[in-house]
């Protein structure tokens, strides 16, 4: 941050559903980041240059009572933010409001988090949000500050303790798609396939899914965020799970597609060997220095060769099309890799190369709707210095791997 400088970071809403319902709480992803504690109506302020020491990091919790207690049970305690945290300065929520007045006249720039993700779609206001408009009027004449970029890019390289909550995610999520090897056959729901997966999250420690399973049979696949999962798998078709579980907060992304009959058709193997080459291909353009929008070009290169050998493109027509490929986009119209970490879809500064110790998924497919067949394959891999690692190298991937194990 510049000098003499305050950033406060408020922890999310709960938010309402219908009458006197809500949603489960998900914690502001930047204060998890930086306390780990995930609680409702935390306040993080920092302010690294105040001549107080005492002023420098200041937690707030809310506090607990007797009601609370028995409601929704315990909050952290003082003594136990402190011990989680880090923090010395712990203050209950219920100061912050005439504590502001004291810490923000001492500083010149107020650093604020909003959410700058290139996809995110902001309707709902959040509690970051009320409190900016909050402090613009109650501050004017104070500077304000992104504290987005400084997140993005402490966040978009990962520590050990981070790597190790994903590799635990993603060996949850191993366990979840080996137990449906054996489960999947045709008459089988695909809400069923959900249940089964989020059983055996749960029961090894999962919260459950990292994101809304996506659960699609035969033509459903050709649908990117197909999320209703309530048809029937029939034989002969192949399903595709883009399933995952979380851990802790960190988050895990899988994609494998299976035959319901447990055996690919000549045409299906086809298709899945062709999206599994561009797969370990994309690893291996996934590599320090190297950016996004480079990589991509890259990868749909190596995704046109293989549809002119699926033939669902004319080798002609591929030399011939623009540089915007419309022919490959009719089949493969969607990225290959993101970030991942406390966001499935994680947060980093717009174009930044890759490097080492960013996690990234890797998650080509090819969607054929004329055929009813839709194919994607997707790892979560660490960028290493030589090479990159694997978080899911364990996790079945080879046709006749699955094969095997769903006729075991």
């Amino acid at each position: 941050m510049k000098p003499n400088s305050i950033a406060i970071i408020h922890a999310n809403d709960i938010y309402p559903t219908n009458a006197d319902g809500s949603m489960a709480f998900k914690q502001n992803a930047d204060l998890f980041y930086l306390t780990g504690v995930d609680q409702e109506e935390t306040v993080l302020v920092l302010m690294p240059d105040a001549k107080d020491p005492k002023q420098r990091e200041i937690l707030f919790v809310k506090e607990t009572s007797e009601l609370i207690a028995i409601w929704e049970g315990d909050k952290l305690t003082k003594e136990q933010a402190r011990a989680a945290t880090g923090i010395e300065r712990i203050e209950w929520s219920s100061s912050f409001e005439s504590m502001l007045h004291t810490l923000v006249p001492q500083a010149d720039n107020i650093y604020l988090p909003t959410n700058e993700h290139l996809r995110a779609a902001v309707i709902v206001e959040t509690r970051n949000d009320r409190f900016i408009k909050q402090c613009q009027v109650r501050y004017p004449l104070h500077r304000y500050e992104r504290l987005a970029p400084l997140m993005h890019q402490l966040r978009m390289t990962k520590d050990p303790v981070e790597i190790d909550m994903i590799q635990k995610a993603c060996n949850i999520t191993e366990a979840g798609f080996r137990r449906l090897l054996g489960f999947v056959k045709p008459g089988v729901g695909e809400w069923e396939i959900e249940a089964e997966l989020l059983h055996e999250f749960v029961r090894r420690g999962s919260r459950g899914f990292a994101y809304g399973p996506i659960i699609g049979a035969g033509k459903n696949a050709c649908v990117l965020h197909y999320v209703e999962n309530d048809k029937v798998c029939q034989a002969g078709d192949c399903v595709l799970l883009d399933v995952a579980a979380e851990y802790a907060g960190w988050a895990s992304d899988l994609t494998r597609t299976i035959p319901v009959s447990g055996r690919f058709t000549p045409r299906q193997r086809q298709v899945y060997d062709a999206v599994l080459r561009v797969l370990r291909g994309a690893n291996k353009l996934l590599r320090p220095g190297n950016t996004p929008m480079e990589y991509q070009k890259q990868v749909v290169e190596l995704m046109e060769g293989e549809l002119v050998g699926l033939g669902l493109i004319d080798a002609k027509a591929a030399k011939e099309q623009g540089p915007d490929k419309p022919l490959v986009r009719k089949y493969f119209m969607h990225g290959t890799s993101h970030h991942m970490g406390l966001d499935v879809h994680d947060v980093a500064p717009p174009n930044e190369p890759f490097a080492e110790g960013m996690v990234f998924t890797i998650e080509p497919g090819i969607y054929i709707r004329e055929e009813g067949l839709g194919v994607r394959l997707e790892n979560d891999v660490l960028i290493g210095k030589h090479e990159n690692f694997d978080l899911m190298g364990k996790i079945p991937i080879e046709a006749d791997e699955i094969e095997a194990l769903m006729n075991s």
